[in-house]
């Protein structure tokens, strides 16, 4: 379906849980947040009622988020019948990775097209600082489990001055060891971190092409992001961008996110979206109707050099 700018909206990214079992700074403020009660979060049967609704739109792509997605029960179950609704191309998921050995089994035989793997260090100590309670251990093995079972593997890592940018070479070497990429993420004034305490992706961008001097654009389709990615000439791995901050990628968004509480957004960056409750309890063409008029909303654009236009939220309300 195309918005009212023109742009094709193919692609939704549905938050199952607000609960997480890390606490990454940046996420959400040091005291937690208040748990939503289940009887608000949206049923695995409402969150198929609309991927059906979504898929006969022409929303053929989505994203499984949290929290963590894998805390909450039945996840790859969900998976599996996601992916067996007509119409539906591809099924993915982010996660912390802190869960997945457990599951990455079910995972690959429920259909998982891909995985991104949230990995902020590559440091033992560093990685617990900032998730709280995380071993990074479980995120390395986990990151290995996935490639053993072919799934589409990608480690998103935040940016953070003072924190891990003299890691940034560390993981260049990392995804092209691995054969895998590595998206460095611009902070966005998004969840509790700071913009001013980000680091710009084209500074990255120095760093690795000073340590690597063959590195080059790689123009080849790595997923639905808006990432900009490079490779070595012999690496299979390669290393992406996505710099909101400082080079907005609004005029191509493909997007919308759906709540754990039931909300469509048609941007990350506003709190304006469509609640789908009255419609699940009125009927498929309702939601059908609700979804429509959610990228009937989606804006031009974010306003994220207007820091002060935007409301702090815990990312694991929104799904990120």
């Amino acid at each position: 379906m195309l918005d009212r700018f023109g742009r094709t909206i193919d692609y939704m990214r549905i938050s199952i849980t607000d609960r997480c079992d890390l606490r990454c700074r940046y996420c959400m403020p040091a005291e937690g947040i208040e748990k939503v009660a289940m009887s608000r979060i949206l049923t695995y049967e409402e969150i198929l009622r609309v991927c059906r609704a979504a898929a006969g739109l022409g929303i053929t792509k989505f994203k499984v988020t949290g929290g963590e997605p894998l805390v909450r029960r039945g996840c790859t179950d969900l998976i599996r019948e996601m992916k067996m609704i007509p119409g539906v191309e591809q099924v993915t998921m982010t996660t912390n990775g802190q869960q997945l050995a457990a599951v990455i089994d079910e995972l690959a035989e429920a259909g998982l097209d891909g995985l991104n793997i949230s990995m902020d260090s590559l440091r033992e100590d560093r990685y617990r600082s900032v998730t709280g309670r995380g071993e990074l251990s479980r995120t390395l093995s986990a990151v290995d489990e996935a490639i053993s079972r072919g799934i589409r593997t990608k480690v998103n890592c935040l940016l953070q001055k003072g924190f891990n940018e003299d890691e940034i070479t560390d993981f260049a070497a990392f995804a092209f060891e691995k054969g895998i990429d590595v998206r460095f993420i611009e902070i966005m004034p998004v969840g509790f971190g700071n913009p001013e305490d980000g680091v710009p992706g084209d500074e990255a961008l120095e760093m690795i092409r000073a340590e690597y001097l063959g590195l080059i654009r790689d123009e080849a389709v790595h997923g639905n992001g808006p990432a900009v990615y490079y490779r070595l000439p012999d690496s299979k791995g390669a290393v992406g961008f996505i710099n909101p901050m400082h080079n907005s990628f609004c005029g191509s968004c493909n997007r919308i996110r759906l709540t754990s509480q039931g909300q469509i957004k048609p941007c990350l960056c506003y709190e304006e979206g469509v609640d789908l409750r009255p419609a699940l309890e009125t009927g498929d063409e309702a939601v059908r109707e609700a979804i429509e008029k959610a990228i009937r909303m989606k804006p031009e654009g974010h306003s994220f050099h207007e820091i002060e236009k935007v409301e702090p939220r815990a990312m694991s309300e929104i799904g990120g």
